[in-house]
């Protein structure tokens, strides 16, 4: 991969298994973390001819490393959220504009020009702390769309009806990205028809209410705005790329990002399509960090590709992988 915007041009399998090989041999070679790992497994020498042979770095390194390739400086440094004293991920992302390119290619693929859309966000957690890689986005995403109504709305619920109901009238495509307790905390004292609206529940309790089961989360988003469906996006500190659902939990990924499914009890073994396991993720526009990364949630892929996650691994349930991180 000459220029990093090749892997926007795949469109075949072997386009994307090719991108991989490429991907894997300047990570093996420049990215210290992920080289020392593959040599501690035993697989430097080995001969890969597939993406599904190339190992997966384990996503708790990135709370204990600079997962970033050798030589090149941090343009910006995202963390993941966590409560106090908790260690949290860290991506060094050296190349910002990767990131803009290919979150705007995405949202824009997935929901139409920018310009046509308002954007609003209910997020508070989020922007009550530094280096949130999903605020990073979102101001982005404002700004290309440039709508007069685009804002974040903290705690003031009734300016957010407000704006929601003027968009409404004035017909404009309107998307809410909302942490999940602030969005049910706005349909306790709102709710209103408007089903035109995308509402994109990023995920989060954040210790502010009791758990609940997300097909219930979204009954009750649904009901209160009118909608059908719930979006949801599948987006973490450590990739650099997206996929969304637009409804019953169901992911779709650009062309450039696949999952894979790794057995439970075997987290070097991956196991076929339908089957439930650890998620694997591939993302190739982590060109300066790590591609193949093996995370800590559930889930199961579908024939086509798309997928759903099934929850998260217990601490307990992290086997074999972690052994390495210190």
């Amino acid at each position: 991969m000459t220029n990093w915007k090749d892997f926007f041009e795949i469109k075949t399998e072997y386009d994307f298994n090719q991108q991989c090989l490429e991907t894997y041999q300047f990570q093996s070679q420049h990215c210290k973390i992920y080289r020392d790992y593959i040599r501690i497994l035993g697989k430097d020498k080995a001969v890969i001819e597939h993406y599904t042979e190339i190992p997966f770095l384990p996503i708790e390194f990135f709370k204990t490393q600079q997962v970033i390739t050798e030589g090149m400086e941090a343009e910006m440094v995202f963390s993941s959220s966590g409560t106090t004293g908790m260690l949290t991920s860290k991506h060094f992302v050296a190349d910002l504009n990767i990131y803009e390119h290919t979150f705007r290619r995405i949202f824009e693929d997935f929901y139409g020009p920018l310009s046509n859309i308002a954007v609003l966000a209910l997020l508070p957690s989020y922007l009550e702390r530094s280096g949130s890689s999903l605020i990073y986005m979102v101001d982005d995403l404002m700004k290309q769309s440039d709508q007069p109504e685009n804002n974040y709305f903290l705690y003031n619920h009734q300016e957010l009806y407000e704006t929601l109901v003027r968009l409404k009238n004035k017909g404009t495509k309107t998307i809410l990205f909302g942490v999940t307790y602030a969005l049910l905390d706005f349909i306790e004292q709102y709710a209103f028809d408007f089903p035109e609206l995308i509402i994109m529940e990023t995920g989060g309790m954040k210790g502010k209410r009791k758990e609940m089961v997300k097909q219930e989360i979204h009954q009750l988003l649904e009901k209160a705005f009118g909608v059908v469906g719930i979006h949801s996006e599948y987006g973490m500190t450590e990739l650099l790329s997206q996929g969304y659902s637009s409804g019953q939990g169901i992911f779709q990924l650009p062309k450039w990002m696949k999952i894979l499914i790794r057995d439970t009890n075997d987290p070097l073994s991956l196991i076929p399509s339908n089957k439930s396991g650890g998620i694997n993720v591939i993302d190739l526009a982590n060109r300066y960090s790590c591609s193949f990364i093996a995370t800590q949630d559930l889930g199961k892929v579908h024939a086509d590709g798309s997928f759903e996650i099934l929850g998260r691994f217990d601490q307990s349930d992290i086997r074999g992988c972690n052994l390495l991180v210190q």
